[in-house]
């Protein structure tokens, strides 16, 4: 049976859809009760605030999109601006205020755009580079939003273990459900481009040393801090346990985009090497390395 072809009506289907069934959370609609907040805030706060914080900086992400795409495609614009920004945020404000109410310090997002992406952004109206851009933009988004639901997967059977349901059902279980749909987003995109065949080789071997130099763990923004901290998140989300079975999880997009004709690889060499970078400097830094979640 014949594969159905992506179309950019399909893509602005699939933007509408997640507007309308998944409106942002509203903070009134969300139960805060925690049994044990002491408990909670031992073993989750660092990874609460990690979540909370790569929510928030959702504000610089839309700016540096407004550097790398100064010719968005209406779709695009569509969903980063009347869908996945609104609802990001709110994930973001939720979760730094289930943190204060934990007695935690909130989040400090980082919202400076950074020097790299305005040097792209310098040749980014240039046709060829902004189709390069595009891919780039695809790809981050399909690696980040992987990376989201199986954080919150893990984190719905953390809470649950530790009997604090009204976490797990109200506050983790309505931010997960619309974190699939921002990652079909970004995996359908890639695939049009590939589809349509947009790049010519030079721009896919482009892509290919960018994402080499530049890959990097969600929310780490090229920090040591936050690089340190994505490792403890990874740490006590069980994810380090079996980093290449974690690779091949969130590169899956990435694999099939720009590694399709080489055989017998499960995953870009430089994801794994970012990952084991992260849980080597948070245990450098003097972290347990115990995992949380059971």
């Amino acid at each position: 049976m014949a594969r159905r072809r992506i179309t950019d009506t399909i893509l602005m289907d699939h933007v509408s859809r997640l507007g309308d069934e998944h409106p942002p959370i509203l903070l009134e609609t969300v139960d805060r009760t925690v049994k044990r907040p002491e408990l909670v805030a031992r073993d989750y706060g660092h990874i609460l605030d990690y979540l909370a914080r790569v929510e928030l900086e959702v504000d610089r992400n839309v700016l540096e999109l407004l550097v790398l795409l100064p010719e968005v495609s209406e779709v695009d614009r569509c969903f980063y601006a009347d869908v996945w920004q609104p609802q990001e945020i709110q994930h973001g404000l939720i979760l730094d205020r289930l943190q204060t109410d934990l007695g935690l310090q909130p989040s400090e997002p980082m919202l400076e755009v950074q020097m790299s992406m305005k040097m792209l952004g310098a040749l980014a109206h240039i046709e060829p580079i902004q189709e390069v851009a595009r891919m780039m933009y695809y790809l981050t988004g399909a690696a980040t939003e992987r990376q989201a639901v199986l954080a919150y997967n893990a984190m719905t059977k953390g809470m649950q273990h530790l009997g604090e349901e009204a976490i797990a059902d109200t506050i983790i279980g309505q931010i997960k459900r619309q974190e699939p749909g921002h990652f079909a987003f970004y995996k359908m995109s890639a695939e049009l481009m590939v589809q349509d065949e947009v790049l010519k080789p030079w721009q896919l071997w482009l892509i290919r040393q960018l994402r080499r130099y530049s890959y990097g763990v969600v929310g780490t923004n090229q920090k040591k801090q936050y690089t340190a901290d994505a490792g403890g998140l990874m740490v006590g989300l069980g994810f380090a346990d079996d980093m290449e079975a974690y690779a091949r999880e969130i590169s899956r997009v990435e694999k099939a985009a720009l590694f399709a004709n080489v055989k017998g690889l499960d995953f870009p060499s430089y994801v794994l090497k970012a990952l084991r970078e992260s849980v080597e400097m948070y245990r450098e830094r003097g972290g347990l390395g115990e995992r949380v979640v059971p």
